[in-house]
């Protein structure tokens, strides 16, 4: 006589459920990015990215606290600068906004591990990651000025850079620069992976990075390719990045997937804004339970490979954890 197999026998208990779950989501997985703008008392709500805001040093520390209370460990720093211009000079300024904000947060906040997103976007008149030239960002150009910004971050006090810009060259660069002034024990986070998506509309509303002029598509990656997310990845690690990342995560669970099979080292996924917004979106319209979906999308970026997901959700989840 066959037997039938009967699989559910393991889920028809959640306890049972529970004692064989092969993915789980914890708080320490998660790193909360965060808007710091001039001014002082300033907590604006991006109304792109409903509850996420945008901070002044003096509220950001506030905020900050609250997220390490929850046992969040990390934040990711975007700065919007008061002035801009065509190279992105208050991108790497000493008295620039993040170098600002990672010193006030160090001194409040010692224990959290602070990440400052390295990049020019939000620092130049017209909006692109580097230095233009004849309509076209200069990569070498655009690659000094980003290890500039590194640079100063660490001086701030970073405990992680993190270069978004996907210039070629730029962590060898870093790294470079980092180790002879002697930050050898900063480690750097490269979006290693990051696609020309759709996905970044309410960032760029928050951050107020959108370029005036063409597309990102000249540096940033097509969406079609993951072989060559393969081979930028492998370019960064040979440079020297500690932590390699694949942005956005959702529309790319097959890219983080192949870059945590084919390399040994710490991998982020960078749960990009779009992807908070439209799950937030199609809760508030009652299309879909907004908890449900975001823990299952979380936990698919996990169970793709990520070690560690940089979300808007990250407060949201240590919540939702914590009274589980």
């Amino acid at each position: 006589m066959d037997l039938v197999k009967r699989p559910r026998r393991l889920r028809r208990s959640s306890a049972m459920r529970d004692m064989l779950r092969e993915t789980t989501l914890d708080v320490k997985d998660l790193i909360y990015p965060l808007f710091v703008v001039p001014g002082e008392g300033v907590r604006q709500e991006v109304a792109s990215m409903p509850g996420i805001r945008r901070f002044s040093i003096d509220t950001v520390i506030g905020e900050v606290k609250e997220v390490e209370s929850m046992g969040i460990p990390a934040v990711l720093l975007f700065g919007v600068p008061s002035f801009k211009d065509e190279i992105g000079s208050e991108a790497y300024a000493d008295d620039g906004i993040v170098q600002k904000a990672v010193r006030a947060i160090k001194q409040s906040v010692p224990e959290i591990i602070v990440i400052t997103d390295v990049c020019m976007c939000e620092y130049t008149s017209h909006g692109h990651c580097g230095i233009v030239e004849d309509g076209y960002v200069s990569n070498d150009k655009s690659v000094e000025l980003i290890a500039k910004t590194a640079l100063s971050h660490a001086r701030a006090g970073a405990d992680v850079v993190a270069p978004s810009d996907m210039m070629d060259g730029r962590v060898g660069a870093i790294r470079k620069l980092l180790d002879e002034e002697g930050f050898i024990n900063v480690p750097v986070m490269a979006y290693s992976a990051k696609y020309a998506s759709c996905f970044y509309g309410p960032f760029r509303d928050a951050a107020e990075s959108a370029p005036q002029f063409g597309d990102r598509k000249s540096y940033q990656m097509d969406p079609a390719n993951s072989d060559e997310a393969l081979r930028e990845i492998a370019l960064d690690i040979e440079e020297g990045a500690d932590i390699v990342m694949v942005k956005p995560a959702l529309a790319y669970l097959d890219v983080i997937k192949r870059a945590k099979q084919t390399f040994n080292i710490p991998l982020a996924a960078y749960n990009v804004s779009g992807e908070y917004a439209m799950v937030k979106a199609a809760g508030r319209m009652g299309f879909l339970d907004e908890k449900a979906a975001a823990m299952e999308i979380l936990t698919s970026i996990k169970r793709a490979g990520a070690d560690m997901i940089i979300t808007y959700f990250a407060k949201d989840v240590a919540g939702w954890l914590a009274t589980r």
